[in-house]
């Protein structure tokens, strides 16, 4: 079964650069345990320790000293739209009350990771997957599974634009009946979208809309810096660039506005993959993994 962080973002580290060696091995031999979804009462409400609430509260604050002048103008005013409460994490059916009544979508709670194929259909049924659980303090800097914080305020506020909302679920669609190989061209559309995009024609009027940017304070002043590649979006390149999910990326796309995704959604996307597929991939502007 594939993992769905393959297509959604992890949550990038504090410091402006990718993990040290040292930490990196660090993350990958110790072993932790697991993060279990929170489950519901009766009534629909999920109960979250203090601890957890102390967690939202440090990343809540940590990260909307980044984001003014950062993040998009969409984003912003979808952010004040979900007020969100700045000492509790919220309740799904809470963030559902806004997306209904701007663009029709809702939340699904969700574990940590689930499959391609099950992420599609939320995405196509226009319901985004949200896991519930919160990070603890020992991964505030880096996590690699999308928790509560990631979903709700990375991407839940930009779900109150329609164009944002109808990529998503056209992305959802096309991914339902794309092919194994197919996927991983589309996940990286995804990525260098949803997760890690930016927006704006020259870098004075360039904002990030990518929630995987926007969770993320160290990444979130490293996006428009200059200090990463930032590329004008073009489909084809896009679906060619590999990534990879436990560094700061070394290169974005940026659509020129949000409603450049309408015109995504209405080009030939499939055709694009077909012919990237054939054209293969760029070389890696990063390190490769030897171990």
């Amino acid at each position: 079964m594939e993992s769905r962080h393959q297509t959604t973002a992890y949550i990038k580290p504090l410091s402006s650069n990718s993990l040290s060696t040292e930490a990196s091995t660090h993350h990958l031999t110790q072993k932790k345990q697991p993060y279990v979804s929170r489950q519901p009462d009766s009534h629909g409400h999920i109960h979250y320790s203090d601890d957890e609430n102390a967690m939202w509260q440090a990343l809540l604050e940590r990260q909307a000293k980044q984001i003014p002048n950062r993040a998009s103008l969409a984003y912003l005013e979808g952010l004040e739209k979900l007020k969100l409460s700045r000492t509790h994490i919220p309740q799904l059916q809470d963030i559902d009350e806004v997306l209904q009544a701007t663009t029709g979508w809702q939340t699904a709670a969700v574990p940590a990771l689930i499959s391609f194929g099950k992420f599609f259909k939320l995405l196509a049924d226009k319901r985004f997957p949200v896991a519930t659980f919160i990070r603890r303090f020992d991964d505030m800097d880096y996590i690699e599974e999308p928790d509560i914080f990631h979903e709700i305020v990375g991407h839940c506020p930009l779900l109150t634009h329609p164009a944002f909302a109808t990529f998503n679920e056209t992305y959802g669609k096309l991914g339902l009946n794309a092919t194994k190989q197919e996927r991983l061209y589309l996940a990286r559309l995804y990525w260098f979208t949803i997760e890690f995009g930016l927006m704006g024609a020259t870098k004075e009027t360039r904002k990030i809309y990518g929630g995987g940017i926007l969770s993320s304070p160290s990444e979130t002043i490293y996006a428009l810096s200059d200090e990463p590649d930032c590329r004008a979006f073009d489909l084809i390149d896009v679906l060619r660039t590999p990534y990879r999910i436990d560094q700061i990326q070394p290169i974005y796309y940026a659509i020129n506005d949000l409603d450049t995704l309408f015109d995504i959604v209405n080009s030939d996307i499939m055709g694009a993959v077909k012919k990237a597929m054939s054209l293969g991939l760029f070389e890696p502007t990063y390190a490769i993994k030897t171990a």
